[in-house]
């Protein structure tokens, strides 16, 4: 009887919990897309502050979203921040990706302490009720992602993501912000990093391209690299479900602050010795996180 109890109790909290942050994300993304024609007629100051009132709306959604998923989990969550951070400076912000709560967490986590988060998303993400439009309006760019089969039969779609990356950064730069870069290009699985074969215990293989071409443009901008780790303790199929449930145990968010060398600066794609070194450096740099995310699960 004890397990049919159990059954009942998490469909009757995901019967709440899911329709509240649904009308959380809408109540929030309908503000930040009330505010859209504001922002596209005014210049200067004006639109600063629209953006400003937009990125409020964002760090209030996280906030309510992160109420919820305390209120209906009974788990501990504990933030490791290492230093001072300042919310007029610039940040490259590197994590690991679990579940879809990631990007609510990190914006719980880091709308508190610095410049405002901007996401590189899948393209098909646009097309999400309120979400899409909400991080259109945003200014965050939205990523296509071609097979290399794909790019095989059109040579000609080679390089867009670097095109939008370069424009996004440029814009990036005209106020401070926190650039959010999923270092391995989609949510873990233990699916997919058996197919990647991944040397990893936690982490599936980073993809250099990304960040390299991200900071080759920002770089000068860029105050000090934070490295999140982020750790989820639950028993069901995934994150998101314990969440939705009522069945997450714990969280821990762990952010080191790292400085950022010259070193890591160059360019990514026309010079090959630079290429080496920087994959050479994150490969280590991913090793080092996959240690350190195990060590964080057995302190759980």
């Amino acid at each position: 009887m004890l397990w049919l109890f159990n059954v009942l109790r998490k469909l009757l909290i995901f019967t709440i919990h899911l329709p509240l942050q649904l009308l959380n994300i809408a109540v929030w993304g309908s503000a930040i897309l009330l505010l859209t024609p504001l922002k596209l007629v005014c210049a200067g100051q004006c639109r600063l502050k629209v953006l400003g009132a937009m990125n409020q709306c964002i760090k209030a959604f996280a906030i309510v979203c992160f109420a919820l998923v305390r209120f209906f989990n009974r788990c501990s969550i504990t933030i490791n921040l290492n230093a001072e951070l300042d919310k007029d400076k610039w940040y490259l912000i590197t994590a690991n990706h679990v579940s879809y709560f990631d990007i609510p967490t990190l914006l719980y986590v880091i709308s508190q302490h610095t410049s405002p988060a901007k996401f590189f998303l899948k393209q098909e993400l646009i097309w999400l009720p309120f979400v899409g439009t909400a991080a259109w309006a945003l200014e965050m760019p939205f990523m296509r992602r071609y097979s290399q089969h794909y790019l095989a039969k059109h040579p000609h779609k080679k390089g867009e993501d670097l095109a939008t990356t370069k424009r996004y950064c440029e814009r990036f730069a005209q106020t401070p912000t926190t650039v959010i870069n999923f270092v391995e290009g989609t949510r873990f699985t233990q699916r997919k990093r058996a197919r990647q074969q991944s040397q990893y215990t936690h982490l599936l293989r980073p993809k250099a391209g990304g960040i390299a071409f991200t900071l080759a443009s920002m770089g000068t901008l860029f105050d000090r690299m934070l490295d999140v780790s982020l750790i989820y303790q639950h028993k069901e199929a995934n994150p998101s479900l314990a969440v939705l449930v009522g069945a997450m145990n714990a969280i821990t968010i762990d952010v080191n602050v790292l400085p950022l060398s010259s070193e890591l600066f160059g360019d990514y794609y026309n010079d090959q010795q630079f290429k080496q070194s920087f994959q050479a450096w994150l490969n280590d740099y991913w090793m080092n996180k996959d240690q350190k995310m195990a060590e964080l699960k057995q302190e759980i």
